[in-house]
């Protein structure tokens, strides 16, 4: 699901916002992202899709809709609010909007190899995988280490900083 929810750049801002009680209206929570329109419109019916969050009936006009979180929409809503405050910095917050981000932070809590997260994000390739810890170990929020107490030496991966940081508000283990 986390995969999934963070596959769209803006899902997270959006479920934040809500979660913080930014009207649900689409002008009012597009108004406080720096999204562009495509993006942002892609980025909710995304939400929609996942069942994070729906139309309210009887609220808002047809072509001005208002939404609300559903009740999985409310935890996700709760952990996206936590993972945007744990990195203020927009700047390196677009890092955070990258599709694998997230995922690969939130299993590298502890020391993991390459091929352990690989397996467990079954649909990123080797590139991508690779591609994400280079800029997570360029931002300090990865730490690579290599193990040199095996008989052939390798990486693992873990998370450090505000990857830590976003590694505890995801926080697979509950």
């Amino acid at each position: 699901m986390l995969v999934k929810l963070t596959s769209r750049a803006w899902s997270l801002n959006i479920l934040a916002l809500m979660h913080s009680g930014t009207p649900g209206r689409q002008a009012a929570l597009l108004a406080a992202t720096s999204a562009g329109r495509t993006a942002f419109a892609a980025s909710l019916d995304h939400l929609i899709r996942l069942d994070l969050i729906e139309r309210n009936p009887g609220h808002g006009h047809p072509l001005r809709p208002e939404f609300r979180l559903t009740l999985p929409g409310i935890e996700a809503a709760s952990m996206a609010s936590a993972i945007v405050n744990a990195v203020p910095d927009d700047t390196k917050f677009k890092l955070v909007r990258k599709s694998w981000t997230v995922p690969i932070l939130a299993l590298t809590g502890t020391p993991h190899r390459f091929s352990a997260i690989k397996s467990d994000l079954v649909s990123i390739t080797d590139r991508a995988l690779s591609s994400s810890l280079q800029q997570l170990e360029a931002l300090d929020w990865i730490r690579r280490d290599i193990e040199t107490a095996a008989r052939m030496p390798f990486p693992t991966y873990r998370a450090v900083r505000t990857g830590f940081a976003i590694n505890q508000a995801v926080n697979l283990t509950a």
